[in-house]
This record gives C-alpha cells, sequence and structure tokens, in this order.
C-alpha cells in the first residue's frame, strides 16, 4: 500500500501523477491518493470578494482562518474543481477512480477546535468560530471496501466532526492519519518543490535524507518553518506510527511517484 499525498501549490502536474498513479495501480500496487488546492481556493476565493487569511501560531506554523464562508470555498474548490479534475484524469488512463471528501462516509473524522490561538504583532490572541480541526479517525473500513472491489479512493479534506461539521484540515496531516491507519508501505508528499531544502527555495539545496530519530537535530527544524514544519513533523509521526518511509518528492516532473519511490526528494525513515 501507498499512499500518495499531492498537493495544491502552483505548478503541480496533475496530468503526470494521473499517468503514474495509473500505471502503477494497473501493475497490482495499491493506492490511496489524497490532495490539496490551496492555490486554487485562493485564486477564487480572491475573486469572489473573500480574500484568504492566515494565521501564524505559538510554535511558528500557520493555518487558514476558516469562517463559514471560506469553508464553502474550500468545499467548492478541493471537493469539486481539484478532486473532479484528478479522478477525470485517472478515469482518462483506465482506473475507476472514486473522488470522495473526508465527509463522504466520515472518511476523515476529528474534532473541531472550539478556540484557536494565534500570534498578532508579538501578542497571543484567541480566535473563535473557526472551521478547523483535526483528523482523528480515518474510515478504513470503507476505503478497504472500495480498494478490494477495484477502485482507487481520491480523498480530500475537508474532514467531519464528531457533531457532524464540515471542518478545514490540513491535508498532509490527514494523508499521514490514512498511511498509518494502513500501515503502508510508503507515504509520498509530492508538491512544487524537490523535497526539503537547506536553503528555500534554492533547489539545489536538496536535503536527501532525514533520519526519524534525529527529526529534533536543530540543524533540521532550523529549516522546516511554516506548513514546512507541520509537514515533517507528520512525516516522524507516520515512520513512529508504522509507516515504512515518508518520501518529500517533486510534482511538476514526469512519473513523479515512481521517481520519489526511487529516492528522489527527501526521505525520512
Amino acid at each position: 500500500m501507498i499512499v500518495v499525498k499531492v498537493g495544491g501549490s502552483e505548478g503541480i502536474n496533475y496530468q503526470a501523477v494521473a499517468e503514474d498513479a495509473a500505471s502503477l495501480w494497473k501493475e497490482g500496487q495499491k493506492l490511496i491518493i489524497v490532495h490539496g488546492g490551496s492555490s486554487e481556493t485562493n485564486n477564487i476565493a480572491e475573486a469572489l470578494g473573500h480574500p484568504p487569511q492566515f494565521l501564524t501560531h505559538p510554535g511558528g506554523m500557520t493555518s487558514r482562518l476558516t469562517d463559514r464562508k471560506t469553508l464553502e470555498i474550500f468545499e467548492m474548490v478541493y471537493c469539486g474543481l481539484v478532486n473532479k479534475r484528478l479522478v477525470e484524469l485517472l478515469q482518462k488512463e483506465g482506473v475507476n477512480a472514486v473522488g470522495l471528501s473526508g465527509i463522504d462516509g466520515r472518511v476523515f473524522e476529528g474534532r473541531r477546535k472550539d478556540a484557536v490561538k494565534y500570534i498578532e504583532n508579538g501578542k497571543t490572541k484567541v480566535h473563535r468560530g473557526d472551521y478547523t480541526g483535526s483528523v482523528e479517525k480515518v474510515n478504513t473500513g470503507l476505503l478497504a471496501l472500495l480498494m478490494d472491489a477495484g477502485y482507487l479512493p481520491v480523498l480530500t479534506p475537508p474532514a467531519v466532526s464528531y457533531e457532524g461539521d464540515a471542518i478545514n484540515t490540513d491535508g498532509d496531516t490527514a494523508a499521514s492519519m490514512v498511511a498509518t491507519s494502513f500501515r503502508a508501505e510508503a507515504l509520498l508528499l509530492l508538491s512544487n518543490i524537490p523535497g526539503l531544502l537547506a536553503s528555500f527555495p534554492d533547489e539545489s539545496s536538496l536535503i536527501p535524507e532525514i533520519p526519524a530519530s534525529k527529526i529534533d537535530d536543530p540543524r533540521f527544524m532550523a529549516v522546516a518553518q511554516g506548513r514546512m514544519k507541520k509537514k515533517v513533523l507528520g512525516a516522524v509521526e507516520a515512520v513512529r506510527g508504522g509507516v515504512g518511509r515518508v518520501i518529500f518528492g517533486d510534482a511538476r516532473v514526469e512519473e513523479p511517484i515512481r521517481k520519489a519511490l526511487a529516492g528522489a526528494g527527501t526521505l525520512i525513515r
């Protein structure tokens, strides 16, 4: 089992991802695809007159401020445009893909946060009424049922809270939870850079490997700021949870999945 998380930044080669996934699927490799859609969401939110806002939390990580209107735009783009784009591309490659959000069948389930702490002008503040949360459960039964019947699941946030609310959740964390739940052979985090970079955005500064046991080394965490910090910590949790390896790879290239599995990118194990 391989879990492939496709990022939502500009430059993603969705056609190459679909072709590569379809080729592996036809060879008998079980796959689950999880995707984002942040860039498209930002563009459409701007066009609709509801521009995105981001919060910086204590510890340096960032997240999207998600009021109800933002959540609806998020669902429109993630569950509609991006999800169906990938499903269509896979169908063209002869793979019977099924696109699901985390709400459908409670694929991604978790707790909605009552309050979110953030930093503004050096002060810690609290934002309430956000539709955000974290994935704590994965409906592995539904996903296994689909795969056993010959379908390739294509999954996307949002998740669903225990009370039934849609909640914006981090796609990398969701993918990590899927990989951990299935004890996947590999979790691939594909984005618009070749891997973890020591001197972002210098792509020649690629870090080829980070041992999970050394993730607390300041040399590594110093280069993992903002959203990348969350990605790296999630990757380590996946390895500690039984995933064979996590690879940060490049989704702009041809055969992005095969190349990541062959060693291109940043390996955490």
